[in-house]
């Protein structure tokens, strides 16, 4: 196995679980795209591995932009502190001491034990080396972004929600439905359809400004949005409440 491929798949998953975590404790469906995530890497390696796998990230987990920036300092403030389960049984009683060290790392303290997954500090008049899984380090959110982190690997996620997002999330919400739709009545795949939407105020902006996009995803030769859509089928979700009718073309 090319062991490259593998890290990069490693660090894809880590990201993507990470992202999806987020979106699900400020409940924002998948379907629903953000603009953008931000990683922090520590070295040129990481930013690679990342590079490498970014599309597919964007793709998992619904996002238009990933980031990688080299220094987070101004944008991500990181805590640390002791992870007792671990450094009880290892170093009893420096246990004190250690923890009084950690609780004075600097930034810079931090991110030498993310990068190189250790750290040197002087106890009693001697050297300890702590690692990583001696510490737990967590991000603070920022406005409008969250933030989280597994291992060495931290993502910013932007929750921010413009009008154009929202439309897309409309817009791609539409295209589950019409396919459900398509296939519980028996279209061919190859099939190509002929769909009319009852406006509803918010669904005909969201329609109009994807189009293309609803269009080639479901087949559609012809979208029409009407004021009533007699024998449509009632769809309704987030703020919209509509009717659909479809036909073979």
């Amino acid at each position: 196995i090319d062991k490259g491929l593998e890290r990069q798949m490693e660090k894809a998953q880590t990201v993507s679980s990470l992202v999806l975590s987020l979106r699900k404790k400020e409940m924002i469906k998948v379907r629903q795209p953000l603009q953008r995530v931000m990683i922090p890497v520590l070295d040129e390696q990481q930013r690679k591995e990342i590079q490498a796998v970014s599309d597919l990230i964007k793709s998992e987990v619904n996002v238009k932009e990933l980031e990688l920036i080299d220094d987070a300092s101004g944008i991500l403030v990181k805590q640390i502190k002791p992870n007792f389960k671990v450094l009880g049984p290892r170093f009893g009683k420096d246990m004190k001491l250690i923890t009084q060290k950690i609780n004075q790392f600097t930034a810079d303290d931090i991110q030498k034990i993310e990068r190189e997954g250790q750290i040197e500090v002087e106890v009693n008049g001697k050297m300890l080396t702590l690692e990583l899984q001696d510490v737990e380090i967590t991000s603070q959110d920022i406005e409008g972004w969250l933030v989280a982190n597994s291992g060495n690997i931290t993502v910013a996620l932007d929750i921010t929600i413009s009008e154009a997002l929202k439309k897309e999330g409309i817009a791609r919400e539409l295209v589950n439905r019409i396919q459900n739709i398509r296939k519980d009545s028996g279209f061919e795949v190859t099939d190509k359809i002929d769909v009319t939407l009852q406006k509803d105020g918010t669904v005909e902006d969201a329609v109009q400004q994807n189009i293309e996009y609803i269009k080639n995803e479901t087949l559609t030769a012809n979208l029409d949005l009407a004021e009533e859509v007699d024998n449509g089928l009632e769809i309704s979700f987030d703020e919209v409440a509509t009717k659909l009718l479809i036909k073979k073309h």
